[in-house]
């Protein structure tokens, strides 16, 4: 069982002393116990550069609701337990929760692979839930009280990938084979199966198609065969370490076909961008959203420069653009459908859910009849002109190009590969 530890400890101290000037009148506009909102948390392991800004960005927003005068007239309250991110932690932690702890209301962790450990319980249970950054969680489950923050849209497998094969099959001369490299984990093997649907659909050939463990750390080997193989476009589908471990591989043996990116999960966080460097350049991957005038309210970036102030010391990402604002959108949609639902009760909170627009600092957010967004909103973008390891070059989108949808381009896609090096 995962416990709090000291990075917690840390973070609720920062919150707390930037609101304390609040205290005094916040006190007594609130009444009754607690409302209680248990989670587990990625605040170790190989999800926690999200999990541990994810934390920050709710304390955050349940600080500010306290100065507010709470939910329903009753402060609000975050407990959680490290997941370790390990899946094989969760059921322990979601049990102890509802049995130990009473929560009110359950937020979810960070990511897939420890989300999806979480719904056996969820179901038996009949709890609403978020889920955070996770990818069609509910084709399986097909549970009514299941909504999921992100932006994917209705179809969300073919969906992740769907902007880099508009973009890289427009190209002159047009791909004609891919190489696919797949982390042996349940969110990377989702995103596949989008990408096989892609493959079929626009009649390219397939030259190399494997899945790696999850324990891999040398990702030469994998990069050789690939080369061997020659293809146009190499698409991975990775978690964060291991799309560190993978680019770094590529640019040292110096394998250059006309088409690198994918799905390199992780890699949107500045923390994670900075570690590759140069090496990122050319490469094409997603963002969720970024702060460009058509994304960027007033609102946002005041949570975003929030953040910023809170991070300091906590051996965090400084820069707060991936995480943060949909961390506290996470926690608007929630509040929005209590108040909606003038209860805390799940089904009445399920029901609004079910039917409403939420207002969010990263947009209007609509949920559609399985949970998924009404509307995918995907970003597709490539990385260009990064020098060095300074992560303040990733503070904006100066070193990258937005190449779709194209409501939201910024530039053109340098094709092929190598020209961006």
């Amino acid at each position: 069982m995962g416990q709090r530890i000291g990075f917690a400890a840390f973070i609720r101290g920062a919150v707390l002393s930037a609101v304390m000037a609040l205290t005094a009148s916040v006190a007594s506009a609130q009444q009754g116990e607690p409302i209680k909102i248990g989670m587990s948390m990625a605040l170790t392991g190989a999800l926690s550069s999200g999990g541990k800004v994810m934390l920050i960005t709710l304390q955050m927003w349940a600080d500010d609701i306290n100065a507010r005068g709470g939910l329903l007239g009753r402060p609000v309250k975050l407990i959680y337990y490290d997941d370790q991110s390990s899946g094989s932690q969760v059921p322990g932690i979601y049990a102890k929760l509802l049995d130990v702890d009473k929560v009110d209301l359950l937020f979810s962790s960070y990511a897939t692979n420890v989300v999806a450990p979480a719904m056996p319980i969820i179901i038996q249970r009949k709890k609403v839930f978020l889920s955070m950054f996770c990818i069609g969680l509910n084709d399986q489950f097909k549970y009514p009280r299941y909504f999921s923050l992100h932006p994917a849209g209705p179809d969300p497998k073919p969906a992740f990938s769907d902007g880099f094969f508009k973009v890289a099959l427009a190209q002159n001369p047009k791909p004609q084979t891919i190489a696919i490299i797949t982390a042996d984990g349940e969110a990377t093997r989702l995103v596949t199966d989008g990408v096989h649907e892609h493959v079929k659909k626009n009649g390219l050939k397939i030259v190399y198609d494997q899945r790696y463990p999850l324990n891999t750390t040398d990702f030469s080997p994998i990069v050789r065969a690939v080369q061997a193989v020659n293809p146009d476009i190499f698409f991975l589908s990775t978690y964060p370490i291991d799309s560190i471990g993978m680019l770094r591989a590529i640019n040292e043996i110096g394998f250059k076909p006309k088409v690198v990116g994918g799905v390199l999960n992780g890699l949107p966080a500045p923390v994670l961008k900075a570690q590759l460097g140069p090496a990122l350049n050319g490469v094409i991957n997603y963002e969720f959203w970024l702060p460009t005038p058509a994304q960027a309210s007033a609102e946002a970036l005041e949570v975003i420069k929030r953040y910023q102030v809170l991070a300091k010391g906590a051996g965090v990402d400084p820069i707060g653009i991936y995480v943060p604002p949909w961390a506290y959108a996470y926690g608007q949609i929630i509040e929005q459908a209590v108040k909606g639902a003038h209860s805390l009760e799940d089904d009445k909170i399920a029901g609004v859910m079910r039917k409403a627009t939420f207002k969010t600092v990263v947009g209007d957010i609509k949920f559609g009849p399985d949970g998924e967004f009404a509307k995918g909103r995907m970003l597709t973008v490539q990385h260009h002109g990064i020098k060095g390891n300074d992560i303040m070059q990733f503070k904006d989108t100066s070193t990258m190009e937005v190449l779709y949808p194209p409501q939201f381009a910024t530039g053109k896609l340098i094709y092929p590969y190598e020209k961006a090096k």
